[in-house]
């Protein structure tokens, strides 16, 4: 069974695990968004000491891409980048919304719909806009990741034939609008242990980035005040 270290930075809920195929050995978390930066190598580090794995011993490295916080997914996908070049080491990236219905799938008891049902994971970001995808039952990508601003014609079409069912810190936003029977919301989190399930099946697939021009699906374009 393959050995991966798995790093998601890109929301402020954090965190580290390594897993050896469908097991997770240790899981370290953070909510402390501003630190993801001071967090992430302390974390690597305590998991080897603590597991009693060496780093020169993992088969790949996993890392949720985006989309997400600019800052948290370059502070990721670098760590990610620097672990596999030191040690020769493959490169998976996952979507983050990927693995945030991966939580809904693995701890939530789906809602009995008399629609087929989708699940629609959202991040905050800012004012009404949210980074957004959608996925059947079997993660199946439907909608690719994009940022929509939310109004209250959002998914109004879609309610009418199917079920949705809402996950992420940006659901809070939609959930005003809708007062639909066929909109559902669950508050469940994802953590790196949801990562690490959709990076095994991405090894076993052998589904590897490049390391040298991967870069982080940021959505949208990121504004720097700089170039104004």
């Amino acid at each position: 069974m393959p050995i991966i270290l798995n790093i998601d930075t890109a929301t402020e809920h954090a965190g580290v695990c390594l897993s050896r195929g469908a097991d997770i050995l240790r899981l370290i978390e953070t909510t402390e968004q501003k630190n993801h930066a001071s967090f992430v190598q302390p974390a690597i580090a305590e998991l080897a000491g603590s597991t009693g794995i060496a780093l020169k011993d993992i088969d790949a490295v996993a890392v949720t891409a985006g989309p997400g916080s600019y800052t948290g997914l370059r502070v990721g996908l670098a760590s990610a980048k620097g672990i596999c070049y030191a040690l020769q080491k493959p490169l998976i990236l996952i979507n983050t919304l990927e693995t945030m219905a991966q939580a809904v799938i693995q701890e939530t008891r789906l809602p009995v719909s008399d629609k087929p049902l989708r699940l629609c994971p959202m991040i905050d970001a800012r004012r009404m806009e949210v980074f957004t995808a959608l996925y059947d039952a079997d993660l199946n990508e439907l909608q690719p990741p994009h940022a929509l601003v939310l109004d209250e014609g959002s998914f109004g079409a879609l309610l009418e034939t199917h079920g949705l069912l809402f996950s992420g810190n940006g659901s809070p936003k939609v959930r005003p609008l809708l007062s639909h029977p066929h909109a559902y919301f669950t508050g469940v989190q994802h953590t790196a242990a949801h990562l690490a399930a959709r990076a095994l099946i991405a090894y076993q697939s052998n589904r590897f980035a490049d390391l040298a021009y991967s870069e982080p699906l940021y959505t949208k374009e990121f504004f720097d005040p700089r170039a104004s």
